[in-house]
């Protein structure tokens, strides 16, 4: 793959970089969720099947906006700032900000792949 084609296909790489983390997290060599997962990211990189891309990016970006909701009300059980506080703030922020700005780059590239 070129530079170009790489670049162009980030949101779906950082897609699969989390569904390996989360299979890793879970320590079940059969996972059938994250091979699912896997096997549809895949599928979408060959086929570039933009109904698919459409579809995936939608509940990619509705997950998101629930684990930012799921985030402020585990937020909200720290009574006084702590470390733990501090970790989750900066480090959850930063993962779902990345989700939320990759998944509505996936959704304007598979927009512009169906107007075309």
């Amino acid at each position: 793959m070129s530079k170009l084609n790489l670049k162009c296909i980030v949101p779906e790489l950082f897609l699969i970089v989390s569904v390996i983390y989360y299979w890793i997290l879970t320590g079940n060599l059969f996972n059938p969720i994250a091979i699912g997962l896997l096997a549809v990211l895949l599928y979408l990189i060959f086929s570039k099947k933009s109904t698919l891309g459409l579809l995936l990016s939608i509940v990619f970006i509705a997950l998101t906006l629930f684990m930012v909701l799921a985030l402020i009300s585990e937020l909200s059980e720290f009574e006084e700032l702590t470390k733990a506080y501090n970790n989750l703030l900066i480090f959850g922020t930063l993962y779902l900000g990345i989700n939320l700005c990759l998944g509505g780059v996936m959704f304007l590239k598979y927009v512009k792949l169906k107007i075309h």
